[in-house]
């Protein structure tokens, strides 16, 4: 049996500049961290001549084209493995991972290419598994998803990440200290909103109105990068003013990104004493971020009536292998 362990990821700035509609033109740029919010793959060969795959269903199929799930089906046949086995998935958040904006289904394909790879013996760098996840989500299933996703859940930590129009990716870890880490942890405090959104939807959408955008999006990659420069030399004062600024630029690239609902919760917050926030994600819905410094958090989470919060901490590591037997 093999288990791997992948972590989800939150996105600070840059979001979007990782599609291919807009890196083509030079390049793109996002700063994210994982958290310590896992996707945990099972796998193992089965003595029953079945595939079986199990979520919040499960499948029992005779050949791996049949396996509903088409991310694990893609995961499947990109390894290359075509006997009986068992995929099994869980998750800390389940199920609430799904459209939360945490880069949900890239950690999964990540996770389950890491564990399937190590189910055939073979050993694969974090470079592979992140190229491995985009070329199964964005090229064989055509989902209108960016890049950024996939690197985060692969190589963890606290990265910024350029995406170039040669379709090269470059990750370059954040080098703070520690204290900064765990002063920005502290701050960062997280609400689900308990709205759905659609990825799907709302990035076909940005993909299309990209040609567009290329002004606004420019200025949310220069926002990751002076973002990046801030926390390199160990200066979050104006982390939340900068969150705030994204943001704005963020919901103007499409009408679907935000809400009268959303709108109300971030309004709230920053009325409570937030610095800045955002949307994690796509948008739409998910989990809603603030800027806060700690004398400010008990008012903002009381003006967050009826949301639960996301404890969470900082994860410095992207998808392992935890159990080999």
């Amino acid at each position: 049996m093999i288990i791997s362990k992948t972590p989800l990821r939150m996105s600070f700035a840059g979001g979007g500049s990782d599609l291919e509609a807009y890196y083509k033109y030079g390049y793109g740029a996002v700063l994210s961290t994982s958290i310590n919010k896992y996707i945990y793959i099972s796998t193992n060969r089965i003595f029953k001549d079945i595939f079986r795959i199990s979520y919040s269903t499960t499948e029992h199929v005779k050949s791996v084209q049949d396996i509903q799930h088409n991310l694990v089906r893609a995961s499947i046949n990109k390894v290359g493995l075509n006997k009986p086995l068992d995929v099994t998935y869980m998750s800390d958040l389940f199920p609430a991972h799904e459209g939360s904006g945490l880069g949900s289904s890239s950690t999964l394909t990540v996770g389950t290419l890491n564990a399937l790879y190590a189910l055939k013996k073979m050993k694969v760098d974090k470079e592979k598994l992140a190229l491995d996840a985009c070329e199964i989500e964005i090229n064989i299933l055509g989902n209108p998803i960016g890049k950024q996703d996939q690197y985060a859940a692969s190589y963890g930590g606290f990265n910024f990440i350029q995406f170039n129009s040669d379709e090269s990716v470059i990750v370059e870890k954040i080098k703070c200290n520690n204290d900064t880490i765990s002063l920005l942890n502290k701050r960062l405090v997280v609400f689900h909103t308990h709205l759905n959104s659609s990825s799907s939807e709302i990035l076909s959408e940005q993909k299309e109105k990209t040609k567009y955008k290329l002004n606004t999006i420019d200025k949310m990659v220069e926002l990751a990068k002076e973002l990046t420069k801030m926390i390199n030399n160990n200066d979050i004062e104006y982390f939340g003013k900068i969150l705030h600024e994204g943001w704005l630029l963020k919901k103007s690239l499409t009408g679907k990104i935000s809400n009268d609902q959303i709108n109300e919760y971030y309004n709230a917050g920053i009325a409570a004493g937030a610095d800045g926030g955002k949307i994690l994600g796509s948008g739409g819905g998910g989990f809603i971020l603030f800027y806060c410094k700690e004398e400010k958090q008990k008012s903002l989470r009381k003006a967050m009536p009826g949301l639960n919060e996301l404890k969470f901490n900082f994860s410095p590591t992207g998808s392992e292998i935890v159990y080999s037997d």
